[in-house]
């Protein structure tokens, strides 16, 4: 499928920006074009009779901190919870201080597998549901 140019410039524009501008933006097209995005769910029919719906892969996924390998790592770990969510210092220390608790919600598997490994590496134990 050939992309226009001015897509693959909106595309390569947008994939410089950090998570809460591109949700920032996705809201803004959606009120501005009375449109919603979501994802499409596939629904198995069977022959007239009622059939249930397929299992539909999971798409959205929550990262939830649920504690720290080391008392040593908050300090890395609540700087991580910072960049991914925005919060300020007192607020993703009380994140991190409370957990089991969720970083962010409803991110795509790529996202979510990305926030997890980064909080993996700052030292914070991490699930994704």
């Amino acid at each position: 499928m050939a992309v226009a140019e001015k897509v693959t410039k909106v595309l390569d524009e947008v994939a410089t920006w950090n998570l809460l501008e591109v949700r920032d933006f996705v809201k803004a097209f959606e009120e501005k074009f009375d449109v919603k995005a979501q994802a499409a769910v596939a629904v198995a029919a069977g022959g007239g009779a009622a059939a249930a719906p397929a299992a539909a892969a999971k798409t959205e996924f929550n990262v939830v901190l649920t504690g720290i390998t080391d008392e040593a790592k908050k300090i890395p770990v609540i700087k991580v919870v910072r960049e991914i969510t925005g919060l300020g210092l007192a607020e993703a220390k009380k994140l991190v201080e409370e957990a089991p608790k969720p970083v962010k919600e409803n991110v795509g598997k790529a996202d979510a597998d990305a926030m997890k490994k980064k909080l993996e590496d700052a030292g914070g134990k991490v699930e994704l549901k």
